[in-house]
């Protein structure tokens, strides 16, 4: 086989295993990230998580703030391919047409379901009962290139956001070591997607973070979880915004305006839902660090006090 150049394009801890299985392997000219970004409450500049790993194994690292208008030192670089990973920039054809094994993306769902940026929180959102990677050549328009290789695997009915991203990165790694001799040797079967079955996965507004108690149990447990750990659900009490975690779905058919505090058990709150009770186990209020409900309620002088209250 060919020796291959990879240049690799990816941002978050999600790409990073793809891209280490790969350095193990061939040689990585280079890998393309999202420019360092202001964290946290005291804005530290940080680089981003593919950029340590880079730099960690002496890999170079190129920034673009603009890809579409920044490219040519990608080109100097004479890639035979380049691999995407959750990048976060669209690419411009001078670069997708450039190297000769092409692009090749791993989005990490079955497509053409969940094309965008957040398939796998809403993969959980949406109450899917699977997802898996898809490994893709690349087009101009949003993952709508022709399928190579798909796995799917089972959401977990206690997966979060954070536990599917593990496993889907991992799948996705040894996914990309297995295919690439194939399409190197152009042993494969292109798929065209069916855009009949298209659904989108648009990157997580700051609307979708807040919680709907007028939905379902199963549909507030699903947007917690799918939101969990990054970038949380919400709710309003007492005019403070109160991030939520980690919740479960509850068995009480007390009356109630949705929203409301029903109960108060030992190690959470039981709040009204459209069809029953969803308890919330972990949260943060604003200004204060994330705690347990058990210790939340440990902590009230008088724990009937919060019954009847509304998060809205």
């Amino acid at each position: 086989m060919e020796k291959l150049n990879i240049v690799y394009m990816g941002t978050p801890d999600f790409s990073v295993k793809p891209l280490e299985e790969l350095n193990k392997k061939y040689n990585i000219l280079a890998v393309v990230t999202q420019p360092d970004k202001m964290v946290g409450r005291k804005k530290i500049l940080t680089p981003s998580p593919v950029k340590e790993f880079a730099l960690l194994n002496n890999i170079k690292v190129i920034q673009p703030e603009k890809i579409r208008d920044d490219y040519v030192e990608i080109i100097n670089l004479n890639p035979n391919i380049i691999i995407t990973c959750a990048y976060g920039q669209i690419i411009p054809k001078e670069l997708l047409d450039f190297p000769k094994y092409g692009c090749i993306n791993i989005h990490a769902s079955l497509l053409p379901k969940l094309r965008g940026g957040a398939p796998i929180h809403k993969a959980i959102i949406y109450g899917y009962e699977k997802t898996g990677i898809t490994i893709m050549y690349m087009d101009e328009k949003m993952d709508s290139g022709d399928i190579i290789y798909q796995e799917e695997i089972i959401i977990e009915d206690d997966d979060t956001a954070g536990s599917l991203f593990d496993k889907l990165s991992i799948l996705g790694s040894k996914m990309i070591i297995k295919i690439l001799p194939d399409i190197i040797n152009n042993n494969i079967n292109r798929i065209k997607q069916d855009e009949s079955k298209v659904t989108y996965a648009y990157n997580i507004t700051r609307e979708e973070e807040k919680i709907d108690f007028n939905k379902t149990s199963k549909e507030v447990y699903n947007k917690i979880r799918g939101l969990n750990p990054s970038p949380v659900s919400y709710a309003i009490l007492d005019n403070k915004k109160v991030k939520i975690f980690k919740s479960k779905i509850g068995q009480s058919t007390k009356n109630g305006k949705a929203g409301e505090i029903i109960n108060v058990y030992n190690d959470s709150i039981g709040v009204k839902t459209l069809d029953g009770e969803i308890l919330i186990l972990e949260l943060q209020f604003e200004g204060k660090n994330k705690i347990s409900v058990k210790d939340y309620i440990n902590g009230l002088q008088d724990k009937r006090v919060i019954i009847g209250k509304i998060f809205n």
